[in-house]
């Protein structure tokens, strides 16, 4: 009747014999990630990503808008605008605005808004820079400044290598379409932030009680708000443009803000699969503090938060040799986006491409781009 218990005892003893004797792996942090990051992959199941099961759309978008704001760790603004303009240059076929306002409650910001002459009232966008490890611009980057030397000159060297030469919210202005640009915290007006200082301006960001990803999504669809309410712009014909983070920003603002009716997206995204792999920029922590979400990928993946944005028209636009988003994994998430877009009806409203060339918004994909907005019904009639 002892001999159970000897047993189990022996066999114990021989598991931690066993354990003992195993040699201790030879590292635990491999590119940056924990060795076992392959098995914390493997329970990443988006368990409120949309399926074939989802019978109630609508319920099933303001459930996944619910969790992103739950994790966003920001809480609802409503603070007057309070604008003020300070300063107008004319530009042809437009002026262009400095003009002071209240973003949050907590942040009063200069944004670069450019209204078309005429008759208005004008369709709108909302554009969104890029991260690109440079501070010293941010609204520079899409709207020409004047007034300051040094800026111009770093904006113009910006446009040159990533836009042919050419501001796209000048050439969008140009259209006939009222634009807005606003720095992110850290870029331009609202720095200094260095590449370096990222981490610790996240780090502080959540020992206040916030989120510097969450800070970005609440301020973007702040501003969307803002331009949506401005009197030369037309009632629903509000488009957000992006290029590279200004991308994700862009996909994001049109899943949470209903003030955004149409949004163009370029070079920014994947799956968390294929972006966490050896070799990538995501694996360098810096750009990715801005677009993390605490706990968000838990229950969504990044094309699963742009398809709470539909059914409004979307485009994407994707580089065959985007070293950053690699092209296989834009294109399994622009296939799974494609599936819901199909499940509202409206997979017309839905456009990827990719796109020769590498991380840039070229004239010609510029030129794409606005064609397909005033295709999509944003130009004023």
């Amino acid at each position: 009747m002892h001999l159970r218990p000897l047993l189990v005892c022996a066999l114990l003893g021989a598991a931690g014999a066993a354990f003992a004797q195993a040699d201790p792996p030879a590292t635990g942090v491999l590119d940056n990630m924990p060795v076992f990051a392959p098995a914390l992959k493997g329970k990443l199941g988006f368990p409120m990503a949309w399926t074939a099961q989802v019978r109630d759309l609508p319920a099933w978008r303001a459930a996944g808008r619910a969790k992103v704001w739950e994790l966003s760790l920001q809480g609802a603004d409503t603070a007057p605008f309070a604008p003020r303009v300070l300063a107008e240059i004319d530009r042809g076929s437009y002026v262009a605005r400095k003009v002071a306002f209240n973003l949050t409650a907590d942040s009063r910001v200069l944004g670069l808004l450019l209204v078309p002459k005429g008759k208005g009232p004008f369709p709108a966008a909302l554009m969104l820079h890029d991260h690109g490890a440079r501070f010293d611009i941010g609204k520079e980057k899409l709207i020409e400044p004047w007034g300051d030397e040094a800026r111009l000159a770093s904006a113009r060297a910006w446009s040159k290598k990533y836009f042919s030469g050419r501001f796209p919210g000048d050439a969008l202005a140009q259209r006939g379409y009222v634009v807005l640009a606003v720095d992110a915290l850290g870029w331009g007006d609202r720095g200094p932030l260095t590449a370096e200082s990222q981490q610790a301006l996240a780090a502080n960001s959540f020992n206040l009680g916030s989120s510097l990803a969450g800070i970005m999504a609440l301020e973007d669809t702040r501003a969307a708000d803002f331009l949506a309410a401005q009197p030369e712009v037309a009632r629903g014909k509000v488009a957000a443009v992006g290029f590279s983070m200004g991308g994700f920003r862009a996909w994001q603002v049109a899943a949470l803000s209903d003030a955004i009716s149409a949004f163009v997206v370029v070079n920014w995204m994947a799956t968390t699969d294929g972006l966490m792999v050896a070799g990538n920029n995501q694996l360098k922590g810096g750009s990715a503090w801005h677009m993390l979400h605490p706990g968000l990928l838990r229950y969504l993946d990044f094309p699963d938060v742009a398809s709470l944005a539909a059914p409004k028209p979307a485009l994407f636009f994707a580089g065959e040799q985007d070293g950053l988003f690699p092209a296989a994994s834009a294109q399994a998430a622009f296939a799974r986006m494609g599936k819901v877009w199909a499940a509202w009806k409206a997979a017309d409203r839905f456009e990827a491409r990719m796109l020769p060339g590498g991380h840039e918004f070229t004239q010609p994909a510029q030129d794409a781009a606005y064609d397909w907005l005033d295709r999509q019904g944003q130009r004023a009639r």
